[in-house]
């Protein structure tokens, strides 16, 4: 199973930590996919969840290991155009990746083989059900404590 670090993070929510630069480059040098928030605002790649935070290229963005959820539709369109892997929602329950993995609403219950299920730790009991599931992967802001409890 795929384990995602949601923005990047490894042990819970931090804003000082979330979708930075810095952050990403540790998490794809021990091997830890990353979601990341990517906008395209100003002719300039930026990342940040909530508004462009920090400024970017489309070179970094070109890596392996990221899942990027694009923040405006003019990111979302010019990343395709490059082949590089995306997908952009609000919320809806689910959506597909330009390379076609569903991508999951928290707290969606019914998931696929190639269901990529989005913040378990949030919902009661998620967490556990999501464990038993034959699915791609999660997304999930504690990718240590998910590893360390899957592989005891």
């Amino acid at each position: 199973m795929i384990v995602i670090a949601h923005r990047a993070l490894l042990d819970g929510p931090n804003i000082g930590l979330e979708n930075s630069p810095k952050q990403i480059r540790y998490c794809l040098s021990e091997g830890i996919p990353c979601e990341i928030d990517v906008w395209y605002h100003k002719d300039q790649w930026w990342l940040g969840h909530d508004k462009p935070q920090y400024e970017t290229t489309l070179e970094f963005l070109s890596q392996d290991g990221l899942w990027i959820h694009c923040k405006n539709l003019d990111a979302l369109s010019l990343l395709r155009e490059e082949g590089i892997h995306c997908f952009w929602h609000q919320e809806d329950d689910v959506t597909l990746t330009s390379w076609g993995y569903i991508w999951t609403f928290p707290m969606i219950r019914k998931l696929y083989p190639k269901s990529i299920a989005v913040l378990p730790e949030i919902g009661e009991g998620q967490w556990d059900y999501v464990k038993t599931l034959n699915i791609t992967g999660v997304c999930t802001d504690y990718v240590n404590k998910w590893n360390s409890e899957t592989h005891k």
